[in-house]
């Protein structure tokens, strides 16, 4: 089984304690976003065939390496770096702090360990498709030897992002847009050619209408890429978590609404005052992520995924 901690929130940032703490104890309760249903996951080393972190800031687990190492599992980091303005991503680690994190998992875990995530895409009047083009040249710059691929995707406008965006742009005085599918095509064609000039090969992450020439699908849960890692085959099946999406199966043991970031096109968080209040109730020694709002009955012995 592949863990992946977490699409739902940034584990490493602010969950590092509590992670750590879930792979002494062997084990992780989880809530199920759409039933509330608590469910068991077993976190012993021969249940787990790997994890895939996903995170804008993994510091508080890069102290930590000797630990993850022990576990003797591999694990890849999925690493979102975009260097968006404060406007859009108020809370995020700037974007130097972030690739100095990429290059050093690169050198002291694997050079396969580290994925950059530039994602999402947003176009605003801020981030219009010439900013793209020119800071993700830099970024790619300053990442190449870091990672071998750059994963893109862009921004799903759903009710929440729309709320999000709508109230910022009032606020710090931008405007915003979903360009027609063309304009995207045409910036992921551009962004592929600049990725392969630094060693990269980019991939689009569950949007197959927007994998352009010199491009590909992205995996962004890859059972190849941590068995290069390994050295040892992993068996996963493919099985994504929406439309479009091409991952190998993973548990996911994160929680929606527990990511204090507050970047404004986040599809896992509907309100940042939310996710505070989360975040500062959240205990380390807990076996879930979010408190329990009752202990399982003994009788109703929780599921194992």
């Amino acid at each position: 089984m592949i863990v992946s901690a977490s699409y739902r929130t940034d584990i490493p940032a602010f969950y590092a304690e509590w992670f750590l703490r879930r792979l002494d104890a062997g084990f992780a309760l989880v809530r199920n976003p759409y039933s509330a249903q608590m469910y068991r996951v077993d976190l012993r080393p021969h249940r787990v065939s790997g994890f895939v972190f996903w995170t804008r800031n993994f510091g508080p687990l890069l102290e930590h390496l000797d630990r993850l190492r022990a576990f003797g599992r591999p694990f890849t980091v999925q690493f979102t770096v975009t260097n968006y303005p404060r406007s859009i991503e108020p809370a995020v680690i700037p974007a130097e702090k972030a690739i100095g994190q990429m290059h050093r998992l690169a050198r002291e875990v694997h050079p396969l360990c580290p994925v950059w995530r530039y994602d999402p895409v947003l176009f605003t009047s801020l981030t219009p498709p010439e900013f793209h083009l020119a800071n993700f040249a830099e970024l790619a710059a300053r990442l190449e030897g870091a990672a071998d691929e750059a994963v893109i995707s862009f921004a799903q406008i759903y009710a929440k992002s729309r709320r999000n965006l709508d109230a910022a742009a009032r606020r710090h005085g931008f405007i915003w847009e979903d360009p027609p599918p063309e304009a995207k095509l045409s910036l992921a064609s551009q962004l592929a050619a600049i990725a392969r000039r630094h060693g990269m090969r980019l991939t689009v992450c569950s949007q197959p209408d927007y994998v352009a020439e010199g491009a590909g699908q992205a995996r962004c849960v890859d059972a190849r890429r941590l068995a290069r890692i390994s050295g040892e085959p992993i068996m996963a099946p493919l099985k994504g978590n929406r439309p479009g999406c091409a991952c190998h199966e993973s548990r996911d043991i994160g929680e929606y609404d527990t990511c204090p970031h507050g970047c404004l096109y986040c599809y896992a968080v509907r309100h940042r005052r939310v996710a505070l209040q989360r975040y500062r109730a959240h205990d380390p020694e807990s076996p879930s992520l979010l408190p329990l709002a009752e202990e399982p009955r003994p009788a109703l012995p929780l599921l194992e995924k």
